[in-house]
């Protein structure tokens, strides 16, 4: 199996600025702490830990909103770690990402299909209307949705605009932080089952950043479990929930609020 992202001995800390010393440099926090690992191309990975576990952090290293201390991180065989923003831009459409909260991520003066044509415009894509309402049929909204603020739409369909922003740009891989954490369970149900769908469809490469391993179980086919900065259980799905590799593991399947997650909650 291929892997689209290979990352080695990847460290990153940040300024402890609440115990700054009156001279000199501040201490600095270690968030990731040598990590080790593959993500296989055209897979949905699932990231998992207790909050402080750095799985956040660790996204946005993969999308490169962050740069790491140290290590290697190869996207597609090259590695982009330690690139300026100059040589990451021509590969910036391909590194995606949906966002927790969709209301401070869309902005709010803008109407949908302007929010999804932007970044195509940016790109060279073209970026009309018509494209703009294409990403959003892909995504369950009507064409007339197009013409609405974010403002003007519910939790569940701004996610799913921001979702259409993602996919408008054909890319290889998409982060999703905790995009159904602020979501009802019905909301939740069709924005994972679209997502899926999607995976499947275009053939995206997908890490999925969740406390709930419930929705890990149904939806990702390989899964991390952080815990303070170090990965401590890595694999295929079923053998993590079938045979924990550790306690954090452990006490993380012990707090699953739905142990037997019924497959058709996500066709209702």
């Amino acid at each position: 199996m291929t892997a689209l992202f290979s990352v080695r001995d990847l460290y990153l800390s940040f300024p402890d600025h609440s115990r700054k010393p009156l001279f000199g440099p501040a201490p600095r926090i270690e968030v990731l702490k040598g990590l080790s690992f593959d993500i296989p191309e055209g897979r949905i990975t699932g990231i998992v830990g207790e909050s402080g576990s750095g799985k956040s952090t660790l996204g946005r290293v993969l999308v490169r909103l962050l740069a790491p201390q140290s290590g290697q991180v190869a996207f597609a065989g090259q590695q982009i770690g330690q690139l300026d923003e100059a040589h990451l831009r021509p590969i910036r459409r391909d590194l995606q990402m949906i966002f927790q909260d969709p209301m401070s991520s869309l902005n709010p003066r803008h109407r949908v299909w302007q929010i999804i044509a932007r970044p195509m415009q940016r790109y060279g894509l073209g970026g009309g209307r018509d494209k703009a309402v294409e990403a959003l049929e892909k995504v369950g909204l009507p064409a007339e949705f197009g013409a609405r603020y974010p403002h003007q739409l519910s939790g569940g369909q701004r996610q799913r605009v921001g979702i259409a922003r993602a996919i408008a740009l054909g890319p290889r891989f998409i982060l999703a932080d905790e995009i159904v954490s602020g979501l009802d369970v019905s909301s939740q149900a069709h924005v994972l089952t679209l997502l899926k769908d999607l995976a499947r469809d275009m053939q995206l490469t997908v890490a999925f950043i969740s406390h709930d391993l419930s929705v890990i179980r149904h939806l990702c086919d390989e899964v991390m479990v952080l815990d303070h900065g170090q990965i401590v259980d890595h694999g295929p799905v079923q053998r993590v929930f079938d045979q924990p590799g550790s306690d954090v593991t452990r006490s993380l399947l012990a707090a699953i609020p739905l142990p037997e997650l019924d497959d058709g909650w996500f066709d209702r």
